[in-house]
């Protein structure tokens, strides 16, 4: 496993964070396998919202954390201000102390080392925003703070007030990025920095040195091979489907057709070059995977020691026509 330093977290934080949307209510034990199989392989970051399963991954992970005895080891990225209880605009600084009292509460911890927003709401005032944030921060709560599925612009504009007021800026964000480019939100509100359309907003976030966090490096499961030209209408479960609308276009099925091969020719999965890919654009790029098996995890594991060059990473985005030697 690679790790990363990142200002103002007091540990190391692993490439590849382990999400919590696969953990369930009916099986602690099995959750608790497959987390510790995540830690056991190198994962010392995981990733949760006060939104998923109405808590539930708050409280799952929070149980592990502290049945394993390792907080001082592990890094929490919370998320909060999700749509949610039918609100769907809760991009609010009392929505924003709410869910930070309430995960922390589910987490059985008194901060995390990351905790973002998990959606915008981009007529409001950036500067009440960061005010609740840097409040939270002030007092322990959290050691670094941003926004998932912001955009570049009003991450700048959070940061220049942050400059102004003499308050903490955003350190660190989390937009969709893959080999593939996303054409169509999969969810309302999703923001992705893949490909040309993404270009300005990692230049910016690169010359602030702001990390990435970034989610569906495998693009639902688009960049795994699983999907082809032909086979799109057999498809009919919701996690299935919901990636064919994002990704399933020609231009993509080109990217895979390549990460297909360079995988073929390095004797590894596609899956594996997909998640190498995020991990070697930029030192500063983490990738969030889903390990829903405790099978997966090694696999899932070693992408992170795959190192792909700078040729090989313009070819499988098609800005070259040669595939590199």
């Amino acid at each position: 496993m690679k790790y990363a330093h990142i200002e103002g977290i007091d540990k190391p934080v692993s490439r590849l964070l382990q999400g919590s949307i696969m953990l369930s209510a009916e099986d602690r034990d099995g959750n608790f396998r497959l987390l510790d199989a995540c830690f056991e392989n190198g994962f010392n970051a995981y990733d949760t919202a006060h939104s998923y399963g109405a808590g539930l991954t708050d409280t799952e992970l929070g149980a592990w954390i502290k049945s394993r005895g390792i907080r001082d080891e592990v890094v929490i990225l919370a998320k909060c201000a999700h749509p949610e209880n039918g609100i769907a605009d809760r991009v609010r600084p009392e929505y924003i102390r709410r869910d930070l009292a309430e995960s922390l509460e589910r987490l059985q911890t008194d901060s995390v080392e990351l905790f973002l927003l998990h959606r915008d709401s981009r007529d409001y005032p950036v500067g009440e925003i960061v005010d609740a944030l840097h409040e939270a921060k002030v007092a322990g709560q959290i050691g670094v703070y941003g926004g998932s599925n912001w955009l570049g612009d009003r991450v700048k504009a959070a940061n220049d007030y942050a400059a102004a007021k003499g308050k903490t800026p955003f350190g660190a964000v989390s937009p969709q990025f893959s080999v593939a480019e996303m054409v169509k939100p999969p969810w309302e509100g999703c923001t992705s920095v893949s490909g040309a359309q993404g270009e300005a907003d990692r230049a910016y976030y690169d010359e602030n040195q702001i990390s990435l966090f970034t989610w569906s490096s495998l693009a639902g499961g688009f960049m795994t091979g699983k999907f082809t030209r032909d086979n799109l209408d057999s498809f009919t479960a919701y996690w299935d489907t919901n990636p064919i609308g994002a990704y399933a276009y020609e231009s993509n099925f080109q990217r895979l057709d390549r990460v297909i091969e360079l995988a073929a020719d390095k004797g590894l999965s596609p899956a594996q070059i997909s998640v190498a890919y995020v991990l070697s654009n930029n030192p500063r790029y983490h990738a969030i995977v889903a390990n829903w098996e405790v099978e997966q995890v090694p696999d899932n594991a070693a992408a992170a020691a795959i190192e792909l060059s700078a040729d090989e990473i313009a070819w499988l985005e098609l800005k070259t026509e040669e595939k590199p030697a």
